[in-house]
């Protein structure tokens, strides 16, 4: 009795207590974690009575409340119906008030729905007796309208380097990247890896999806020589703060085997220190207060996390008492002792807002119909700025992560805290649309890494096993109009990654708000386990044939990753019986690739050739699968960059930290020699050229068509 009063409570809140895993096997979740999650949630769950206590609460909420913290409703939907059907009004932005489809429902549903409300936030207010609420309402798109058919390349920003790079990859070589693949090649779009904020100070964290803001960029991508203070110096100032990017770059011996961020950071740190002390002219200063008037206190409580982590640490959770809360009165007072620092901060995320902008001007300028597309992590550090400034609407003591798959058979503990479904709701979702506003506001595009951070996630409790976590659900309509309104006023495309365990309802729920799935080649197998042939492909996706969490295609090929995962201790099964797997599944999309006439070689020789270590059709292999690609119906095609030049080692090893150069590995070619940007214009891109002409042949037929 007392589980089943547990399990009824764990439900109100959004809380699985069973779920079905990559097997499809159906497993339950322990007593244990429940309490965890529920703990964390708010509920009191000490005892029995207190469980039965809060089951009370939750009815006499239901009760009472006539309307949710915030209604979402996509244009032309009728709104979910209050109970007890309340008079409802819609408040909009210049005080107009008026019934909302009708003053009371007509057959359970509205007259006319939200059709003829505009799109956007107003107010909602119903009114039943003496009671009376209000709360925020959205009309978002009914669909986001699809992207002509395109390709691009997917890229690691940071690994590709540019013989003006210092140390990494930096926002000026994603415009001349984005400009060259349009004017060159047609490309239509770059999808980047997240460009978030990293810490303040080294040592800088490698991993772009673990950042210390999601809202904020991470000036690391600066590059100095094209700052406004720069060109404004005199030749030999210009020589002397160039100097110190002079041991990073290239032809100065800087291309190591690894990225170093600290390395870069630390240089360009000194450079934007000496650049931010030069006096600022009127109209300059006028600018710069705009922007931070625009970007509001979110802005300034950034730049003052900054600050404070220079002098404290990085992680808020080991700072002073007084200053892990960001609206104690102490945090106000060391802000302004600290205010230069502050400034400085602010004035990193103009400078950045200024390279974006550029960067997504030079690939619309150069042809992309779409542009830069960006990336957005599912979440941040523990100790972050936005677990910091956020504190009230993170959930304490769990950290987001995944259940065991068959890629990461222990399960993966990302070590980031989850947004509190209820307190974000409450907030009318506004910290995470001031992310998409941001992300969108220099871009034709966002993906969102782990799509299902719309709907549900794995809750970890912090100590415990991934394997002994659970889902806990989100308000997936809400997210999605959200996400679908800021799209739609920046006018951008949306790829959600629905890779692993997705429930079919979340893949149909993004497809109906006009967001693309990701349709992985690997992954890509019928009822039988076979390849899925091109034809029976999704038309909403992103399709690719790999993914940062993997080896690049002539990687995968060798059998890479299984070496990998075997040296580190992450195979859970005998290493022949992985080995045998991949071989099984290689052979099935060889024969299909040899069937349908993109690979000349049968599947037995280039077999043979893998097993021997002979590279001899890994080229023809990779050109092979890409034409395959072309064969889909994908609205979006993408090429990694890594597949183009022949790269053989993977980005990350999901499971390890240190174990392996995780977000550090440089573009090389096959034969482990970097590959610059600066090279890639006169280099043999095998794997372009099929894509190139699939995509450009579907479109030509659909202009054609209309």
């Amino acid at each position: 009795m007392v589980e089943e009063e547990l399990a009824a409570l764990a439900r109100r809140h959004g809380v699985a207590t069973r779920y079905s895993d990559w097997r499809g096997r159906e497993t339950g979740v322990s007593p244990d974690t429940l309490r965890s999650v529920l703990a964390a949630l708010g509920a009191d769950v000490s005892s029995p009575a207190a469980v039965l206590a809060e089951l009370e609460r939750e009815r006499e909420l239901d009760r009472t409340r006539l309307l949710p913290p915030v209604v979402v409703v996509r244009r032309g939907e009728d709104p979910p119906r209050p109970p007890g059907d309340p008079e409802l009004t819609v408040e909009f932005a210049d005080g107009t008030v008026r019934p909302f489809g009708g003053a009371s429902f007509e057959g359970g549903s509205f007259e006319g729905g939200a059709g003829d409300v505009p799109l956007g936030w107003h107010r909602l207010h119903a009114r039943s007796g003496d009671r009376q609420e209000s709360v925020p309402l959205l009309v978002a798109p009914r669909a986001l309208a699809p992207p002509e058919r395109a390709w691009g390349f997917t890229v690691q920003l940071y690994s590709v380097l540019s013989s003006a790079s210092w140390g990494i990859g930096d926002l000026h070589d994603l415009a001349d990247l984005a400009a060259w693949s349009a004017r060159d090649l047609g490309a239509g779009f770059t999808l980047i890896n997240p460009l978030h904020a990293t810490e303040a100070v080294p040592p800088i964290g490698p991993s772009p999806y673990s950042p210390m803001s999601r809202r904020f960029a991470a000036p690391l991508y600066l590059r100095v020589e094209d700052l406004p203070e720069f060109a404004a110096l005199p030749a030999a100032d210009r020589d002397r703060l160039g100097a110190l990017g002079a041991p990073l770059r290239p032809d100065g011996g800087g291309a190591p085997g690894t990225i170093d961020r600290g390395a870069a950071w630390a240089a360009k740190l000194r450079a934007l220190e000496s650049l931010h002390r030069l006096p600022r002219g009127d109209a300059e200063q006028r600018e710069f207060a705009e922007f931070r008037a625009r970007e509001g206190g979110a802005l300034t409580m950034f730049a003052t996390w900054s600050a404070l982590s220079e002098k404290h640490g990085p992680d808020w959770r080991t700072w002073p008492a007084e200053l892990r809360a960001a609206g104690n009165r102490a945090v106000a007072g060391e802000a302004a002792r600290l205010a230069d620092r502050v400034d400085f901060h602010a004035w990193l995320q103009w400078r950045l807002d200024g390279q974006l902008a550029a960067a997504q001007r030079a690939a619309r300028d150069a042809g992309m119909p779409i542009g830069i597309v960006h990336d957005l992590a599912v979440g941040v550090a523990h100790g972050s700025a936005d677990a910091w400034m956020y504190r009230d609407m993170i959930a304490p003591g769990m950290s987001v992560g995944a259940p065991p798959d068959e890629f990461n058979q222990r399960g993966q503990d990302w070590g980031q805290p989850p947004w509190h479904p209820r307190r974000l709701a409450e907030a009318a979702y506004a910290p995470f649309r001031d992310m998409l506003a941001a992300a969108f506001r220099h871009g034709g595009g966002l993906r969102l890494d782990h799509a299902m951070q719309v709907s549900r996630l794995w809750w970890v409790p912090e100590g415990g096993s991934p394997a002994d976590g659970t889902y806990v659900r989100y308000d997936r309509d809400a997210l999605l109009g959200c996400l679908a309104w800021e799209a739609e006023r920046a006018g951008a495309v949306v790829v959600g990654e629905d890779l692993g365990t997705v429930e079919p309802e979340v893949r149909d729920a993004l497809a109906a708000h006009g967001v693309l799935g990701t349709s992985l080649l690997w992954f890509e197998r019928d009822g039988g386990g076979r390849p899925k042939r091109a034809p029976v492909w999704r038309e909403p996706s992103l399709a690719t044939v790999g993914t940062h969490d993997m080896p690049p295609v002539t990687g995968f090929l060798h059998g890479d990753h299984i070496d990998l995962r075997d040296r580190l201790g992450l195979l859970t099964r005998p290493r022949s019986d992985e080995e045998d797997d991949h071989r099984r599944r290689l052979a099935d999309w060889l024969g299909l690739l040899h069937a349908e006439g993109l690979l000349a070689a049968p599947p037995d020789t280039v077999l043979r050739a893998l097993a021997d270590g002979s590279g001899e059709h890994d080229g023809d292999v990779v050109a092979a699968l890409h034409a395959f690609l072309a064969r889909t119906p994908a609205r979006l095609l993408g090429v990694a960059l890594a597949d183009a030049v022949g790269e053989r080692r993977t980005q990350n090893q999901p499971g390890t930290v240190d174990e392996y150069p995780n977000w550090r590995v440089p573009l090389a070619g096959p034969d482990g020699r970097p590959v610059l940007l600066d090279d890639l214009p006169s280099r043999p891109l095998p794997s372009v050229d099929p894509v190139r002409a699939g995509a450009d042949a579907v479109g030509r037929v659909s202009r054609e068509s209309t």
